[in-house]
């Protein structure tokens, strides 16, 4: 009988090719903050779905492609690119495609800013603004302290605060001003403020993943300052106070089911460690936050 080794190791050859294609995509999709810019606009969806409305797919569209304008400038900013510290296999495919990834964002931009004027948002442009300044002198070495240029997030224990608020502020805010509701509606308010507790949770995460960078760069975090341990506390009772914080007029079941995606969140925070690899905290962290519009449309 003719021998079956040419086929298996064809077989197996094959197999490689198609997981490391597989790898390569999903680096792709993780890194290049597609997954995240997903993320936010089903955040968002999930408000619509709140509140009974279909999501407008011009503002769905702004959101995604404003999210991965950000990130993506973030991503290629020069000085990050000069850091020696933290070369994990998301820095390294994040330097080896940065041109791509420019691009990527000055295709993004152009985008967003032609869905924003498409649909009349330039009339919100004061609510607008103050979000992307917060966005913008996030990451931009701007703020002179101590002799040194530093960002909005290299100020001491700020950065998880704004990140929550620009996210609660963008999937929750937002919708609300588009279907003309007052932000200070007890439904917007308390819908808000279980948001920005769920981000804010999850963004003490990304706290523990950047532990030794932030020691090594002289950027003060709850881990650094707190220690690790704290930190996941902290995050917890941040997710305990979101589920204390039940949206008005939801019936119980509806209000116990919208606690699975906090729930999923409290296994990552316990579990989270800045030894786990990259794919844990871009695909499981950042996965938690889609896992609140699957919920809440299953639900609707």
């Amino acid at each position: 009988m003719p021998s079956s080794a040419p086929f298996s190791v064809s077989s197996s050859a094959a197999g490689a090719g198609l997981a490391g294609a597989a790898r390569r995509s999903l680096d792709a999709v993780l890194y290049s903050s597609t997954w995240l810019a997903l993320a936010a606009l089903g955040l968002t969806w999930a408000t619509f779905l709140h509140w009974r409305v279909h999501i407008p797919p011009r503002l769905g569209g702004l959101v995604f492609a404003a999210t991965l304008f950000l990130y993506n400038l973030d991503s290629v900013l020069p000085y990050k690119h000069q850091q020696a510290v933290g070369l994990s296999g998301r820095k390294r495919w994040i330097r080896a495609h940065r041109r791509e990834l420019l691009a990527l964002a000055l295709v993004a931009l152009g985008v967003a800013g032609t869905l924003f004027w498409l649909d009349d948002w330039p009339r919100l442009l004061g609510f607008s603004t103050h979000l992307l300044l917060i966005s913008g002198l996030y990451s931009w070495p701007l703020v002179r302290v101590r002799g040194r240029w530093r960002a909005l997030r290299d100020l001491p224990l700020l950065k998880v605060f704004l990140l929550a608020y620009v996210w609660a502020a963008v999937t929750v805010w937002l919708p609300a001003l588009y279907l003309g509701r007052p932000l200070g509606a007890p439904v917007v308010l308390a819908l808000f403020a279980r948001r920005f507790l769920f981000v804010l949770a999850l963004a003490l995460v990304f706290d523990i993943r950047d532990y030794t960078k932030d020691r090594l760069t002289g950027t003060r975090t709850f881990p650094g300052v707190f220690g690790v341990q704290a930190t996941k506390l902290l995050a917890l009772g941040a997710l305990l106070a979101a589920a204390a914080i039940a949206p008005p007029g939801l019936p119980a079941p509806t209000q116990a089911a919208l606690l699975v995606p906090l729930a999923a969140a409290a296994v990552v925070i316990w579990l989270a460690e800045e030894s786990r690899p990259d794919y844990y905290f871009a695909l499981l962290a950042d996965g938690v936050l889609l896992l609140q519009v699957v919920v809440v449309w299953l639900l609707r």
